[in-house]
């Protein structure tokens, strides 16, 4: 009888990505997968390290999994499991602690208990209780210098795929670098093939992932050589049969060329979509940060896309509460933002992370403070996306509809990721089709009117 193995993703697109590659190879290695909220005799929890919040997440999901079944085997792979190692193999239920590059080789790691103790491995539960704490398997970050591609596919009609790895940028308060090593890439063959190999299946939408994306080529071959740029890839990704839509997950300002936004203007399949991490709008904030550009540059950046793509969206990260953020600071960056044609924020209250240089910065901004900014800039891009919802009302846009039933509405998103609804209706999902914005209902989707059956792809 098969075993069942289940898993759990905290964190970036990236990590959903992975999950996806490790599972495919524990089917390959005769597991039936599983959905987590079913009864599993193996559960694997890819966990995240970039906020204080992700970690309480990881012991919640473990207690939840205990519940479910006291005897099942649960693994600990990702950031978090390569950062802090022997914390995550002290939570009661935790048998298994696998680091960056070891998560990659998690089967066999499996298998040699398995074969070791086919009926029941007494390894596998180093329980609080016992006396005994989880196997750990990880590396030095240093050794974390190879690359392993990947991509996951959600909902039957947008895959994640993996393009980059790690991170060679030294900002303050990331932990990133710690927990997946020096920048390195793939190929741009295997990610060619990657992508034909998601067209085959009939997924209609590509989302390009990384850590740094920006930085792709360097390492595409175990070494910092660039052979290819990103221009490069998303140039030889335009032309990859099959794939309707190629949506750039997140790049910095910096990396984000004028060269590739002129590209994106006039390709083939990328959509009209950017998301840029700006993280505050003081550029001496941004100092304290060692981020690599500065206001201006910024500015730039979102006049060159506006310009030339008068209906793009552009999403902004952005953190609250650095150490040494000032009232004075915090408006600089509200205003900044109010000012700026941008469409949405995904705002982070800042929590300090072990290692880091900005966890012993002077002047720590009271946690009520933080969750305050937080609050208002959560205000500042709700009315941000309202503005630009309205903006695309009475135009024409083709939607991309989704495989969930929510509520008895079917939601899917434009080119330039406006979020419709309409009533479910299953003939619909992973379709294309052309409509005109109408209105914004109640909950802030937009409706709209069919303009044809659907879209030839």
């Amino acid at each position: 009888m098969k075993k069942k193995v289940a898993f759990y993703t905290l964190g970036c697109k990236l990590n959903f990505s992975e999950t996806s590659t490790i599972a495919r190879g524990f089917v390959s290695e005769g597991f039936e997968r599983v959905d987590f909220s079913q009864p599993a005799d193996m559960y694997v929890i890819n966990t995240c390290s970039v906020t204080e919040n992700a970690d309480k997440r990881f012991k919640t999901i473990v207690r939840q999994v205990q519940k479910a079944n006291p005897e099942a085997f649960v693994a600990a792979i990702g950031c978090y499991a390569q950062l802090k190692p022997e914390e995550l193999a002290a939570v009661d239920g935790v048998d298994l602690v696998l680091g960056a590059t070891e998560k990659f080789k998690i089967t066999d790691y499996i298998n040699d208990l398995l074969s070791s103790h086919p009926e029941r491995p007494p390894e596998w539960h180093g329980r609080a209780g016992s006396g005994r704490m989880a196997q750990i398997h990880s590396c030095e970050i240093e050794e974390a210098d190879f690359y392993v591609g990947s991509y996951s596919i959600g909902d039957r009609t947008r895959a994640f795929l993996k393009v980059q790895d790690g991170c060679d940028y030294k900002c303050t308060y990331c932990t990133i670098p710690l927990a997946r090593g020096i920048s390195r890439s793939d190929t741009l063959e295997n990610v060619l093939d990657n992508a034909a190999e998601i067209a085959a299946k009939g997924i209609r939408e590509i989302v390009l992932t990384g850590v740094n994306i920006g930085d792709y080529g360097k390492g595409e071959f175990g070494n910092k050589k660039h052979e290819h740029t990103f221009l490069d890839l998303i140039k030889a990704l335009d032309r990859v049969a099959g794939i309707h839509r190629l949506r750039i997950s997140s790049i910095e300002p910096n990396l984000l060329k004028n060269e590739t936004i002129d590209f994106v203007a006039n390709s083939n399949s990328f959509v009209p979509h950017f998301h840029i991490p700006l993280q505050s709008g003081s550029d001496e904030i941004l100092k304290l940060m060692r981020r690599r550009y500065l206001r201006n540059l910024y500015v730039e950046r979102v006049q060159r896309i506006k310009e030339i793509m008068p209906h793009a969206c552009i999403g902004v990260d952005v953190i609250v509460g650095f150490p040494g953020e000032t009232d004075a600071h915090f408006l600089e960056t509200y205003h900044f933002l109010n000012e700026l044609d941008i469409s949405y924020l995904h705002v982070f209250t800042y929590s300090e992370r072990d290692n880091t240089p900005a966890a012993v910065m002077k002047g720590a901004v009271s946690k009520n403070i933080r969750n305050k900014r937080s609050k208002m800039l959560r205000g500042l891009s709700a009315k941000k996306r309202r503005a630009f919802y309205e903006g695309q009302l009475g135009s024409v846009r083709t939607v991309l509809f989704e495989g969930e039933n929510k509520e008895g509405y079917i939601h899917g998103f434009t080119e330039n990721y406006v979020k419709v609804k309409a009533p479910w209706n299953p003939k619909l999902v992973n379709t294309l089709h052309e409509i005109e914005l109408t209105r914004i209902d109640e909950d802030g989707l937009v409706r709209f009117e069919f303009i044809e059956s659907k879209v030839e792809v």
